[in-house]
């Protein structure tokens, strides 16, 4: 169940990615990069530490998802998607 949820997570982190991105490049500023990056940092780490913080088996999941699926969206896309590469605000 928990591996399950963990691709649930991370899915459901792209898919919010996905979102913040169309609504961020829709505003065509540095700031809001900027604003987007931190959103979504907030939600995948601070919502994945919280749901760890609960221990229950499915927030476990979703919360291993979320976190698996910030840094995985780091690493392939180098920084691009979740607001890392400095070269964004340029």
């Amino acid at each position: 169940m928990v591996v399950g949820l963990a691709f649930v997570g991370a899915f459901g982190y792209w898919v919010f990615n996905v979102v913040v991105a169309i609504v961020v490049l829709s505003m065509e500023s540095s700031v809001a990069i900027g604003v987007g990056a931190v959103i979504l940092a907030l939600a995948a780490l601070g919502g994945g530490i919280v749901l760890l913080v609960l221990r229950r088996s499915w927030a476990l999941g979703l919360g291993l998802g979320l976190l698996i699926g910030w840094a995985l969206a780091s690493i392939v896309t180098a920084g691009y998607c979740t607001g890392l590469n400095p070269g964004m605000y340029a």
